[in-house]
């Protein structure tokens, strides 16, 4: 398991955990959830990790992405 913020272009990730509340309710905002399959679209240098859900990207910036664990599938 890692954190979102350590995946790479083309990674299909499982979200396992969202341990702060706060972040938790944002994400949930954008339509995910734990046990949600996503797509790593994008890895901006110093910048958003940017998933794909069903057709839509969202970005995350680095330190909202460093709340999120992750599992490779």
């Amino acid at each position: 398991m890692i954190t979102l913020d350590r995946a790479k272009k083309g990674h299909i990730l499982r979200i396992v955990a969202i341990e702060n509340p706060e972040v938790r309710a944002q994400v949930i905002r954008f339509g995910i959830s734990e046990g949600e399959m996503v797509k790593c679209s994008e890895v901006i240098p110093a910048g958003p990790i940017i998933i794909c859900k069903n057709r839509q990207e969202i970005a995350f910036g680095r330190n909202l992405a460093q709340s999120i664990t992750v599992d490779l599938v």
